[in-house]
């Protein structure tokens, strides 16, 4: 599947260029790593959705993936690829959703964790608890496990509570993408020349290389002004799908 292999790759890559942009006087010190996982999946969230699944970014790069894919996509117009890739419609795996019920999955896998730990829930009734709530947020019965409660690799790795950094990394790139459009007002036409060294550059030098000098609301708040919120999200997921869906 091109678009799980393409977006999957660029958030990946956002982990990476978070890595390497801390300061190295930080080496071999505590200080030498993220200032915390909601933050990290902020700069992989914001490259593989705010930049990877933008209008200015295919107007650069959708050219080049025609010529590599020309009979599935050689007759297809850029504003039709635009909105298949952001097109809004329930799915069941996770990595794979689309922005706007992307957090829906987010908070169902919190609450069952939850239940767990809890004790109100058992193991063994998990699946059937999965399916009950897949049904409730999004309209969807998983027809198995694979596509349910089996679908991912944080439980069996035992990253319990790990899943809410990825809804406060939506929030906090949403956040910081604001501020980086103030700071930074041809964005839109630097990315649509393929010209990213101004939007990293800022990245460096605002959040990477800062490493974990600050705890997470206390950087947000030096480069936006402000504590996580999540209005940029609801002001960005508004504007981006009033402009797709013609609302």
């Amino acid at each position: 599947r091109l678009g799980t292999a393409l977006f999957g790759t660029m958030h990946e890559c956002g982990h990476a260029l978070y890595d390497l942009g801390l300061d190295p006087a930080y080496h071999r010190t505590p200080l030498r790593q993220g200032a915390s996982m909601a933050i990290h999946e902020s700069q992989s969230r914001m490259w593989e959705n705010l930049v990877g699944r933008s209008l200015p970014f295919w107007r650069f790069f959708y050219p080049r993936l025609q010529e590599y894919f020309p009979t599935q996509l050689g007759n297809v117009p850029l504003e039709a690829f635009y909105k298949a890739i952001n097109k809004v419609q329930p799915s069941f795996i996770r990595v794979e959703a689309d922005e706007a019920t992307y957090n829906l999955h987010i908070m169902l896998r919190l609450e069952l964790e939850i239940a767990l730990l809890e004790g109100s829930l058992e193991v063994k009734d998990l699946p059937a608890a999965w399916n009950e709530k897949f049904q409730s947020y999004l309209g969807l019965t998983p027809p198995n496990d694979a596509l349910g409660v089996l679908q991912d690799i944080h439980w069996s790795s035992g990253y319990f509570g790990y899943f809410p950094t990825y809804a406060l990394g939506n929030l906090v790139s949403a956040q910081l993408w604001e501020k980086i459009h103030a700071d930074i007002p041809d964005l839109d036409g630097q990315i649509e020349k393929g010209e990213f060294s101004a939007l990293l550059g800022w990245l460096r030098d605002n959040v990477h290389r800062w490493g974990r000098l600050y705890e997470p609301q206390e950087l947000v708040e030096k480069v936006t002004g402000s504590r996580i919120t999540p209005q940029p999200y609801l002001r960005y997921l508004e504007s981006k799908y009033r402009e797709i869906y013609g609302l």
